[in-house]
C-alpha cells in the first residue's frame, strides 16, 4: 500500500480503490492521524478529517451541510437523470427546512415501539437462517446469514413483500455503486437503470397502499401525507427508497464485520453476551471496530476556516468516521476489543441533523443476530482470510466463510 504524505504541504496520496488499503484501512489511518490529521486528499481532490474531535465536531458544525442552497452545482448527466431525481429528494442530501419536514415526518412513523416489536422477528430470522445451513458445518456468513436477515426486516417493516428481496438487494447494490471511487459510465448505466426500476415499483407499491393502507411504514408514511399534505409521491418514493437501501446495506456489512471482528480477536462470546447490558456494550464496541460507513462527505455553506484549512462557499470535505472511530486520543488501545469503554461515543452512525434514522433497529439487529449466531454454530472459526469489497467507502466483506463444531 503506498501512502505518500507531504507533511509541510498538508497533503495525501493514497488509491482509494489500492486491494491493500481497502482490505485494511486502518494502517492508513494511523500513519495519516499521526503525520497530518487534517490533509486534502489528491486523489479525490478534498479536504479530509481523520481525528476524532474534528469529525465529531464537522459532523455538529452548522456551517456544513449536505447541499448548498443556490450553489452553481455540476451539469446533470441526461443518462443519471432517474438516479439523480432520487438524490435531490433524499432526506439525506437535504438541508433544513426541507430535511426537517422529511425527517420529522419518517421519525412520526419510524417510532421506537414500532422498532422494539420486530425483536421476535429478527430472532425467527436468525434461526432460520441457520437452519438453513447448520448440517453443513460451513458457511458464507456475508451471502447465508447477514445479507438475508437486514432485507427481510426492513422489507417487513416498510410492508414490501419479502419474495423481492433479491431484487430489491441487486438495485441497491448498483446504485450504491454510485458512490465508489472512480465510478466509470457502465457504473452509470446500472445505476440509472436500477433508479428507474426501483422508482417505478415503489410508486406503483404507495399507490396499492394509499387504497388498501396496513400496519406498516409506507402506510404510515401515506397517513403523514394525507394529515399535512406536506408529503409528495416523488418525497415518499426517494424516502422510502433510501430507508431501504440504508436499511439493510449498512446493517449487512455491521453483521459481517462484527463476525470477523469477534473470531480474529478471539472474543468470549458467551461472555460479550452474558446480559442484556453486556451485549449492548458489545454491540457499541463492534461498531466502533468495524463502522461500515468510513467517509462521509459535507459541503461548506459559507467561508469557512478549520484547523488553519479556509474553505470557500460550497466546498467539499470527507469525514473519516473509520479513522476516528480509532483515534487514541479519544480511544485508548483502540484496535484492541473493550466493551467497557465509559462511554463509547463512536461516530458510525454520524451525528447532528443527519444521524442515522435507522440506528435503534440496526442496533437491535446486531443485539439478536449476533447472539443467535455464535450460540447455536459452536466452535466457529474462520476458513480462509476474509477479504473486503472495492468499495472503501462502505467498508464490506466480500464473504465471510466460516466452519464450526
Amino acid at each position: 500500500m503506498a501512502v505518500l504524505i507531504d507533511v509541510a504541504r498538508r497533503r495525501v496520496r493514497l488509491d482509494p480503490r489500492d486491494p491493500e488499503f481497502f482490505d485494511d484501512p486502518y494502517r492508513a489511518y494511523a500513519a495519516i492521524r499521526e503525520a497530518s490529521p487534517t490533509f486534502f486528499w489528491e486523489d479525490y481532490g478534498f479536504w479530509c478529517f481523520a481525528r476524532f474531535a474534528d469529525v465529531s465536531a464537522l459532523l455538529r458544525d452548522r456551517r456544513f451541510g449536505r447541499a448548498v442552497p443556490g450553489s452553481n452545482l455540476p451539469e446533470s448527466k441526461p443518462h443519471l437523470a432517474p438516479f439523480d431525481a432520487l438524490e435531490r429528494r433524499s432526506m439525506l442530501q437535504l438541508e433544513p427546512p426541507e430535511h426537517t419536514r422529511l425527517r420529522n415526518l419518517v421519525n412520526r412513523a419510524f417510532v421506537s415501539r414500532r422498532i422494539e416489536r420486530l425483536g421476535p422477528q429478527i430472532a425467527g430470522l436468525a434461526h432460520e437462517r441457520i437452519d438453513a445451513f447448520m448440517a453443513r458445518r460451513s458457511a458464507d456468513i456475508v451471502a447465508e446469514f447477514a445479507s438475508p436477515i437486514p432485507v427481510a426486516v426492513i422489507a417487513d417493516l416498510l410492508g414490501v413483500p419479502r419474495d423481492m428481496g433479491d431484487q430489491l438487494i441487486d438495485w441497491s447494490h448498483r446504485m450504491v455503486a454510485m458512490y465508489q471511487f472512480g465510478a466509470d459510465r457502465a457504473v452509470e448505466d446500472r445505476a440509472a437503470e436500477a433508479a428507474r426500476a426501483f422508482t417505478d415499483y415503489m410508486r406503483g407499491f404507495a399507490r396499492a397502499r394509499r387504497k388498501d393502507p396496513g400496519d406498516d411504514l409506507v402506510s404510515q408514511l401515506l397517513i403523514a401525507e394525507s394529515d399535512s399534505g406536506k408529503l409528495s409521491e416523488d418525497e415518499l418514493v426517494a424516502t422510502v427508497i433510501l430507508l431501504l437501501n440504508a436499511g439493510h446495506e449498512a446493517t449487512v456489512q455491521a453483521i459481517g464485520n462484527s463476525v470477523k471482528i469477534m473470531l480474529e480477536q478471539g472474543i468470549d462470546a458467551r461472555a460479550a453476551f452474558a446480559s442484556e447490558t453486556a451485549t449492548q456494550a458489545t454491540v457499541e464496541e463492534l461498531l466502533r471496530l468495524g463502522p461500515p460507513l468510513h467517509l462521509f462527505a459535507r459541503y461548506a455553506l459559507e467561508e469557512v476556516e478549520f484547523d488553519g484549512v479556509r474553505l470557500g462557499r460550497g466546498e467539499k470535505i470527507g469525514l473519516l468516521l473509520g479513522a476516528a472511530n480509532r483515534d487514541p486520543e479519544r480511544f485508548a488501545n483502540p484496535d484492541a476489543f473493550q466493551p467497557d469503554r465509559p462511554p463509547n461515543a463512536h461516530v458510525s452512525f454520524g451525528a447532528g441533523i443527519h444521524f442515522c434514522v435507522g440506528a435503534p433497529l440496526a442496533r437491535l439487529e446486531l443485539a439478536i443476530a449476533l447472539p443467535v449466531l455464535f450460540t447455536r454454530l459452536e466452535g466457529l472459526r474462520l476458513i480462509e482470510r476474509p477479504r473486503y469489497r472495492d468499495t472503501f467507502h462502505f467498508h464490506g466483506l466480500e464473504a465471510l466463510r466460516v466452519e464450526w463444531g
